[in-house]
């Protein structure tokens, strides 16, 4: 059986994932605070659109570097061509 190289056993990805995630959720922030007003929106909204932006690109990083396919469709065209079904 070859190597798959899946995201979800590379440890370093979900603490990256989990900052992310909790850094776009801005409890952090004092509560009712709108100012200052950042393009229109208020900061925490700036905050949560960025964060948004950032989990966007890591799992884009993350589906392009990090999961090779490669190793599937070899082993789905070795089925076909044998006859094999599954």
């Amino acid at each position: 059986m070859k190597n798959v190289r899946e995201p979800v056993r590379i440890k370093w990805i979900w603490p990256v994932l989990v900052a992310i995630i909790l850094l776009g959720v801005p409890w952090y922030l004092p509560q009712g605070s709108i100012e200052p007003i950042i393009m229109g929106f208020p900061y925490w909204a700036f905050i949560s659109f960025i964060m948004t932006i950032a989990l966007s690109l890591f799992l884009g990083y993350v589906i392009l570097n990090c999961w090779s396919m490669e190793s599937l469709l070899d082993d789905e065209s070795g089925n076909t061509k044998a006859g094999g079904g599954r």
